[in-house]
């Protein structure tokens, strides 16, 4: 039975490119013992299989019994990380660390104190250097006690100076540490509400978040502490549908990187976080200019080793490129050409389905039906918003909320009217439910019911009565999350207009492009 997601060691292999499969063999067969040996059989097979299963496995290695499978397989899962982290030691500045870490503490075992401290300064002066305060104290930790075990050092105020440098680290560790459970928590509440709903909630994220920032946060001067700052307000900001201010913050967390140019390799996934979070402010804010901009620098550092050479850094860059340039083809109206990316995307998916979170997922299948609904595909929109509405979870209920809004308009756009009486009555029964009508949708569920009794004479003027009473709310915050989600200004527009939305949304591009 094919068990492809939950096998560990399977997943693993499979994550290996051709220079990492070659390192391993390599690194197994300098031990020359029987079992290695074993190992490597039993690499060699589970490499050539497409899925998990463990009775055509043992066929392929007679040499490993059933009741040895499971040693061999954690010995070998533990010699691919060996061969892993010697063949990535100089990529990645934690793995340097811990290497320092473990030189230590052989020398201090052989009793070489004074070279055990060498390597310890050396060890907090590149901590230091990268903003890896952990590892300093961690250090001092072990500075401390060799310390107070032997004399080592004429120094006399030694203990005053390790004192010192253990409790700024020890404060600004503190400061770090609330900052990030605040950013957590505060991405955690969007990853599970969405945006602010209404008036309670904008209430409750800001006592939230006045009650859990530090007092002097503004004034931190630490790098981790600048960035999860600067993170926590984005988060704040975007929860709020402040986008201004969330762009302010995704600019200034982007900016604090590219001044610590080092902090861009040993970080690499949080400026990539960065640069997604200030493409997805340009798109709220439509900066249309900007966006392209962002997403010219984002393909280049795309390019570059940092990103290339590490499997994590390459999937995350590739999901918000992709996330990105979906959003440019929404502001400029350019929906059918958005469309040919959608074989990359569909293969994207599939490869990599055991790294990617659900939300990510969802989101993509959201802008993938979108494309589809504005370029007037109303059929293969309604099959990726059911991909959405299917999951059955309470992950993203906004993104939920308009996955069946979107659903319900694509069958009003088929002419299926059979369908739209109990279409409403499910939206209506789950915006409620997870506490997500606004004035914007509650018009809109309206304006669909009571679509079924007007005539080909009435119903233009009925869609421009509903455009003209929506535009009211354009400038309502707590509105504004329609807007973001679903373009239902120009969807109106296209039903006056005899147009697809994405005719009327690029007749506005090259209208306030002077074309």
């Amino acid at each position: 039975m094919s068990n492809k997601s939950s096998d560990t060691l399977f997943q693993l292999i499979k994550s290996l490119d051709k220079a990492e499969k070659r390192n391993l063999k390599l690194f197994v067969k300098r031990s020359h013992s029987s079992e290695s040996m074993k190992s490597i059989q039993l690499f060699d097979a589970l490499d050539k299989m497409n899925d998990y299963d463990e009775k055509i496995l043992l066929k392929k290695v007679p040499s490993v019994s059933k009741q040895q499978l499971s040693n061999t397989k954690a010995l070998l899962y533990k010699q691919i990380l060996g061969s892993l982290r010697s063949l990535k030691v100089y990529t990645n500045i934690d793995i340097q660390l811990r290497e320092m870490q473990d030189y230590a503490r052989i020398l201090y075992n052989k009793g070489l104190y004074m070279q055990a401290l060498k390597i310890l300064d050396k060890l907090k002066d590149t901590a230091k250097a990268y903003n890896q305060y952990t590892y300093i104290q961690q250090a001092l930790f072990f500075e401390k006690k060799i310390e107070a075990l032997y004399i080592t050092r004429s120094l006399q105020n030694r203990a005053d100076i390790l004192s010192g440098e253990a409790d700024e680290v020890s404060m600004l560790l503190k400061h770090t540490n609330r900052l990030s459970n605040l950013n957590l928590q505060l991405y955690s509440w969007f990853i599970q509400h969405g945006h602010a709903r209404n008036e309670n909630d904008l209430k409750s994220i800001k006592l939230f978040f006045e009650n859990n920032l530090p007092e002097n946060a503004a004034h931190l001067t630490g790098f981790y502490e600048k960035i999860y700052y600067y993170q926590s307000y984005a988060w704040y900001a975007f929860i709020r549908l402040d986008f201004l201010m969330y762009y302010r913050y995704s600019q200034k967390w982007v900016d604090e990187f590219e001044s610590h140019p080092g902090m861009i390799e040993a970080e690499a996934a949080m400026y990539i976080k960065g640069m997604h979070n200030l493409m997805s402010a340009h798109f709220d804010l439509m900066n249309r200019d900007k966006l392209a901009e962002c997403i010219t620098r984002f393909k280049n550092f795309a390019k570059s080793s940092n990103v290339q050479n590490n499997e994590n850094n390459r999937l995350i860059t590739y999901q918000y490129l992709y996330t990105a340039v979906i959003n440019l083809h929404f502001l400029e109206g350019t929906f059918n050409k958005g469309l040919k990316m959608v074989p990359f995307l569909e293969e994207m998916l599939l490869q990599y389905e055991k790294y990617l979170d659900r939300h990510r997922v969802m989101v993509f299948y959201y802008k993938i039906a979108c494309l589809y609904f504005g370029s007037g595909n109303n059929s293969k929109a309604i099959d990726y918003l059911n991909r959405i509405i299917h999951q059955k979870d309470d992950l993203r209920t906004d993104l939920q909320s308009y996955s069946r809004l979107l659903h319900l308009i694509a069958h009003y756009e088929l002419g299926n009217y059979n369908l739209l009486e109990y279409l409403i009555k499910s939206v209506y029964r789950y915006m409620a439910k997870m506490e997500n009508i606004s004035k914007v949708e509650e018009a809109m569920l309206k304006f669909l019911k009571n679509s079924l009794n007007f005539n080909a004479k009435t119903i233009k003027s009925e869609f421009e009565k509903l455009l003209h009473q929506l535009k009211k709310y354009q400038g309502n915050r707590l509105e504004s999350r329609a807007f973001a989600y679903l373009d239902v200004i120009s969807w109106l527009e296209s039903k006056i207009y005899g147009l697809n939305v994405q005719d009327v949304i690029r007749q506005k591009y090259l209208k306030d492009k002077g074309k």
